[in-house]
Formats: C-alpha cells, structure tokens, sequence
C-alpha cells in the first residue's frame, strides 16, 4: 500500500507510454520515471519546481541526489543550455575591456569546436566530448590554433562556472592536442635585406582603398617602414603606432654622455595603446641609415599634408594614409609584398619577419642572447631562445652601430 510522501521529500512517480505490465514496481512497463524537488512558490501561489527523469527509479534517485549536491553549492543549471549558448554570452559579456579584434578572434578559435559540441547541453558536456572536438579541430588547424582554441573554451566553461550554470570545467581536464604544422617564420639574409631596402627606395606603393581609387604612395614612406622595422627590431604594431613626439633624429651630442638619435617605443595599436609588455617600453638609438630614412619621409608626407590641406587629419603618427589617418595592417601588408616582388625574393613575406630578420642578423653577428632580447622587448630570453635558438651565439656586443656596419652605403 502506498503513503503519501512527507513535506520536504521529493516525488518520485512513473509516467507510462503504453499499457501498465507490472503496476507495482513498473520494470516492465514502457515509460519513463520521473522525479522533482520543489523549491518553494512564487508570487502568484504555483511551485517553483526542478524535474529530472530516467529509464530507472534508481537512476532517477542519483539524479535528484546530485540535484540537490548542486542546490546546495548555489548551481542553478540551464536544462536546454548548450555550450553554444555558454560561448555567445562568454563573448558578449565575459571580454569586457577587450577589443572588437580580440573578440572576433576568440569567436574564429572556437568555431570549429562548436560545429562539433555546440548543440550539446553543457549540463551533459563531458572531457570525452571536449577532447573529440578538440581532435577535429586538430585535423585541420595548426597547433597554436588549437590552443588557442581550448583556451577560449576553458574560459568559456568558466564563465559558466562564474554564473553557478555549471559545477565544473571538463575542458580544463583534457590536454590540447598537437595540430598541423603551422607556417615557421623566415628571416631575411642580409643580401635579402639589402634587395628589400634598395627596392624600397625607389619605389612608389599603393594605398589600397576598398571600393575606391588606390592611391599612389610615395616610396619614402615603406623605405622607412622598412628601414626602422629592420633595423631596429620594433614590432609592425608598435611602428604603426609611433608618433613623431616620441622620434629624436637629431640627439644631443652635446650632452654628458653624448645622446644619440633615438625612437622612444611607448606605445602600439593594441587596445589601450600599451604595448605587448612592459619591457617592450624601450628607447633605441638609432641606427644612420634608418635617421636618413625617416628625414626623407618627414620631407614626403609634409608634401601630402599639404596636398590633403583640410582632409588632413593631424595625428601625430609617423606612418599614415595620403590624409595622416594610421595605416591599416592589411594595406602594410599588401605595400611591403609588393617590395619584396621588386627585390626578386617572392611575395611570401610579411612585416612582422622584418622583425624576425633583426633578431636572425644580430645573432649572427655575435649578439648576446640578453642583449637582443632587451633590444626587441620580449619579457623574458625564453622567447628569443625558443624562436631564434639556431641563431643564437653567447657573444656579448652591441646593437645600432652593428647595424650601420652592415647597411652603410645602403
């Protein structure tokens, strides 16, 4: 005989889809067995009740049990929320103060993922399914993709986690699995170096301007491009944000000790403008070549300010469109393959190799791995060890006289 349940026990019944076969236990009827908690009432007088249900009553026991594990942690989970909809609102509300590159990018890593779980509920995600997914995106992106990839999903889970959606992060107990091998960065030899350079003097570029007229550039302006990305070390991100208040060509030889030209790198296009990390605040002499480069297109973009006359835009920067706005990444990249095309090297390279190339020319002249690595800003000489370590050679010397060496006559 049954008995009316207790006030504060949860119900436990049996919802039949055919004929009842064994009316007092159900093993074999068709249905399923369904269980609920209530949680009080709302303001109208109807409960507020949590469901569960399974093929078994003791299956159904386990699951009011750990219900109750995840009320009494303050987990309130979604039924129907997918990890689709965990990534969206980790992406609309979880990046805040990041900026609109950032977020997209996040969004492009995940992708992939998501084609494979994202209409999996996150109540059910579990590692096997984060590791299957991670497994396809591997197939066909290359490893940093990837970790990339099960990076933003970890935070993703976790701003679930933040939001008491969730009582744990499956993708933080998987390993990122190894992708394609990705494109290596390539250094120009200095015979290379002096092709791009020499091209890059004579040659106007164009400012791609979509749905408009390309304009034409003057060749002052990737000539020095070049020249202070080469020669200096700086990052095409910090260049393109370098303003003519922090650009000393002249120097004070005068002074006790002599100061020589120098660019003061204190800033990038990064969000905020701070630059990728602290020690990549640095002030760098500069080398003869790059002063004389940059005089020359000081003298080639006061020719278009006044050309512009009130379209000029008066940003300060030392790189900018025919109007003085700040160059596009993507138009620098089109203007210095063209260079490279004119220099006979092919049209595989990108700016930031340019960089890559100061690193490849220091060390084989004998430059410390300490001092190349204050030279370009990284943190630490891991990075410089781990990227550039078949160039490196425990020499110690020193950096903008090395490179008027080598380019003078340039």
């Amino acid at each position: 005989m049954t008995t009316r349940r207790r006030r504060g026990e949860d119900g436990i019944s049996f919802e039949h889809r055919g004929p009842c076969r064994d009316p007092p236990r159900h093993r074999h009827c068709p249905g399923l067995w369904r269980g609920e908690i209530t949680l009080g009432y709302t303001g109208d007088g109807k409960r507020t009740r949590r469901k569960v249900s399974g093929t078994t009553k003791a299956a159904v026991i386990d699951k009011l049990r750990d219900l109750h594990n995840e009320l009494d942690k303050g987990i309130t989970r979604k039924a129907h929320y997918t990890v689709r909809q965990a990534a969206e609102d980790w992406l609309a509300h979880g990046l805040d103060g990041r900026s609109p590159k950032t977020i997209k990018k996040n969004q492009n890593v995940l992708q992939p993922i998501l084609t494979v779980i994202g209409a999996r509920k996150l109540r059910d995600l579990t590692a096997a399914d984060v590791r299957q997914a991670l497994a396809t995106m591997a197939a066909g992106y290359s490893s940093a993709a990837v970790t990339m990839g099960h990076l933003a999903l970890k935070r993703t889970i976790r701003h679930a986690e933040a939001n008491d959606l969730i009582s744990r992060n499956v993708a933080a107990l998987v390993d990122t699995p190894k992708g394609q091998h990705g494109r290596p960065s390539k250094s120009l030899t200095l015979e290379q170096a002096v092709a791009v350079i020499t091209a890059a003097r004579t040659l106007p570029v164009m400012e791609l301007r979509p749905g408009l007229k390309d304009v034409r550039r003057p060749a002052a302006l990737m000539h020095a491009y070049i020249v202070l990305s080469l020669l200096a070390g700086i990052r095409t991100e910090e260049a393109r944000a370098l303003r003519w208040a922090h650009v000393d060509l002249d120097g004070d030889p005068a002074a006790s000790p002599p100061v020589p030209p120098h660019v003061a790198v204190w800033r990038s296009v990064r969000v905020h403008g701070e630059t990728k990390t602290e020690r990549s605040r640095r002030t760098l002499a500069l080398p003869a070549v790059a002063v004389q480069a940059l005089r020359a297109w000081t003298d080639s973009q006061a020719d278009e300010r006044l050309a512009a006359g009130d379209d000029w835009q008066d940003t300060g920067l030392v790189f900018t469109t025919h109007h003085g706005a700040a160059l596009d990444a993507a138009n620098v990249r089109k203007m210095f393959k063209r260079v490279c095309t004119a220099a006979c090297i092919g049209d595989s390279w990108t700016p930031r190799e340019l960089r890559t190339s100061f690193v490849s020319l220091m060390s084989h002249h004998g430059v410390s791995i300490e001092e190349i690595a204050r030279l370009v800003g990284h943190a630490t000489t891991r990075t410089t060890e781990i990227v550039y370590r078949r160039e490196l050679r425990p020499v110690i010397t020193t950096g903008a006289e090395i490179m008027d060496q080598l380019f003078t006559g340039t």
